[in-house]
Formats: structure tokens, sequence, C-alpha cells
């Protein structure tokens, strides 16, 4: 799991003063909202990194087409108790096969961090009050689940030998 630090962060979402950019220039490292991918995709130059913002109301089966010409794509939690984007990011990863990276975004928290693994995410922004040390300490503590997941798509059952 990779732990996203805003100043380090090469990504930069797309804005202006008044808000995001309806049309904005193509830069490597830009991160779109779904909008402003819709009304750039069929201009944008193709092998350029590029990301979009989805909100945990979208499906991400609409998103299908344009995965292979996407690098990253940035789920939102707008509440920690509102668990959609985990959906979301298990549809990504197992029936979409999306292979680039999967980001955590909003209210996110230490506690959360095992079943971001789980569902998919392979990067995170944590709230700001939350500490990356106590989220890679919540990361170890069970590692071996019963259940399949993204990570392990077998049961533990199945995978004991006989």
């Amino acid at each position: 799991m990779q732990f996203v630090q805003a100043p380090q962060d090469p990504w930069h979402r797309a804005g202006g003063e008044d808000g995001p950019q309806a049309h904005p220039l193509p830069v490597a490292h830009s991160l779109l909202t779904l909008e402003q991918w819709h009304a750039v995709r069929d201009t944008w130059p193709a092998g350029l990194p590029t990301g979009v913002i989805l909100e945990n109301t979208v499906d991400v089966e609409s998103l299908a087409a344009d995965l292979p010409r996407l690098s990253l794509v940035a789920l939102q939690f707008p509440k920690w108790i509102d668990g959609r984007a985990y959906s979301q990011a298990r549809v990504l990863r197992a029936r979409l096969r999306y292979a680039g990276e999967v980001r955590a975004t909003g209210d996110v928290l230490v506690d959360m961090l095992p079943l971001l693994h789980r569902t998919g995410f392979s990067a995170v922004q944590l709230r700001a009050d939350q500490k990356e040390a106590s989220a890679r300490r919540a990361l170890a503590i069970v590692t071996d689940h019963y259940q399949g997941d993204v990570v392990q798509t077998r049961p533990l059952f199945s995978r004991i030998a006989a």
C-alpha cells in the first residue's frame, strides 16, 4: 500500500480560480473529474499519465472503455461510514481487471486500511489527523483472511493442504 502525502504527490487537479476547468489542457499527471474527462477524452493525447476522480455514486463500469488510458482512479470516501468506494474498487480490480493505481481519498481513517487493501486499493491519502505509522501497523495485524478477496481470491479452506 502506498501512502500519498500531498506535498510530494505528482498528481494535480486541473482547476482554475473558480473551480475545475471545463476543458483542461493536456498535462502529465492531471487528475480530472469525470465531467472534465468526458469533455476532453476524445482529444486527450494517448500515453499521457492521466487520472480520474470518481464520486462514490458513479457506476465504475461506465468507465470500462476508458480504463486502458487511465493511470489512476481516485475513489472518494466523503464520510468514513460511507463504504461505496470499497465496492467500486472491487469492481475495478476483480471484474474490470484494472491494473493502474486505485487511490482512496477523503475521510480515510487508519481503521479502514485492511479492508482498503482487501478490496483492491493500492494507494491511500489519509485524513490529516491520521498517522501513517498507525496505518502500517493496521495492515500488519491480520494478513491471512478466511474469505477470498482481491488480493487472495481463494478462501482459506481451499488454500490449506489436505
